[in-house]
Formats: structure tokens, sequence, C-alpha cells
């Protein structure tokens, strides 16, 4: 059984025969289901470098021995500037990782940070004991998006971005579906604060019959 805990924002821990975290934005986040020294992880999976997505995944890493999977960039540029992490860049491409298959994929956003440098942003499709979970990170649609499902799929569960405003809203989140064929979709990136407010429910009705959307609480847990 592989668990996928929405942690709040854009934040999730996949668990199964190894832990999973990715964009572990948990101090300062007003929705975060848990603190940083909470959550242990074998893998932490960077989606791009601003401070709402790379959150305390440096510290994390410190404190569990996590390795940091990031853009090229971003693991160069942690390295440099955080001490006692191990990193792993890469760039669009598949790998495999401790047994844990990975595909970072592109996403339409920016990456640029003052902290962290650059480094372009991206999404992740991670397959775990054969449950494939595609973490879109913060993009807007593309039509590319059928290619990873026709090249990945079956996508098990979608993890898409919903609030607008930095992503997509519930209009292009739904199309989404359409173009990815989930199984399960769970939306994410909205309502943690007033300009990425959007309603679940409208996603819900607009993705239809096409997929199972869970909407899912901070620290509620889907278990595949």
């Amino acid at each position: 059984m592989v668990k996928v805990r929405f942690l709040g924002h854009a934040a999730f821990l996949i668990e199964g025969s190894r832990r999973i975290l990715i964009d572990p934005f948990l101090t300062g986040n007003p929705v975060a289901a848990v603190k940083p020294e909470e959550v242990d992880a074998d893998l932490i999976l960077v989606t791009h470098a601003h401070g709402d997505h790379i959150g305390d995944a440096p510290e994390i890493a410190r404190r569990t021995g996590a390795k940091i999977v990031a853009m090229y960039d971003i693991a160069n540029y942690l390295v440099e500037k955080e001490k006692g992490i191990t990193t792993i860049g890469m760039n669009y491409g598949p790998t495999e990782i401790d047994g844990v298959k990975i595909v970072q994929v592109p996403a339409w956003h920016s990456s640029s940070d003052g902290k962290y440098g650059i480094g372009n942003p991206c999404g992740y499709i991670v397959t775990l004991d054969g449950v494939t979970v595609y973490h879109a990170g913060d993009t807007f649609i593309f039509g590319d998006m059928k290619l990873l499902s026709e090249l990945y799929g079956p996508i098990d569960v979608a993890l898409l971005p919903i609030g607008g405003h930095f992503t997509m809203g519930v209009k292009e989140a739904a199309k989404a579906v359409e173009l990815l064929r989930p199984r399960k979709v769970v939306p994410m990136h909205y309502n943690t604060w007033p300009p990425i407010s959007a309603d679940p429910e409208e996603f819900r009705r607009l993705v239809g019959g096409k997929a199972e959307v869970v909407i899912l609480k901070p620290g509620e847990t889907l278990e595949l």
C-alpha cells in the first residue's frame, strides 16, 4: 500500500517502501498540518526554488539524512549554501534513486529566488511500489501533459494546483485532467492565502466523471 498525505499548500508525503517528501513548505505555512521536526523522509523532491516550495527541505535533510532531489542548478546551489546535506541534481528526464523511479518533467512557471538562485521549475512523476503519482509543481496547463500520460501512465493520482494567480485555476486544471487521464486527482496550491482562493467543489464539478476527485484537508491521507 502507498499512502499520499497532504501536508498543506503543495507539500505531500508519499509513504511506501520509501518515504518521499515533496515541496516541504511547513514553517510559515498557515495551513501546514505538521512541523518540520515531525516529518521523516528518505528523499525530498523540490519542484522549484520559491520559498513556498523549497521550504524546510535543507533543515529536514540535515536532521533525517534524506537526499534532496532538485533541478541541477538548484541542487548545486543548495550544496554551496547549506551545510550537512546531500543533493542529487537532475534535469528533465527519467532516473531511479534508491529503488524509486522518478521522472522530472517540465512546468510552466518561474523559479528565481533571492536565497536559492534560479533553476528551471519542474514537476515529478514518481513510481513507488507499483503506484504512479504525478506532482505538477507550480504550472499552467500545457498540451504536452498528454505526452506524460502516454509515456508514463497510467497515472494513479495527479496532484494539481487549482488556485490560479500563480498557477492553473480550476478551469485549466480540469482540462489538464483530460490530458493526463489519471485515476484520481487531488487539488493543491489553493486557499493558503487570499490570492489563490479557489473552490475545490467547483473543480470536482468541472472534472465530472473523467477522474475521481479526492479533496484532502491538510493532514489527511489517500491510500492507494
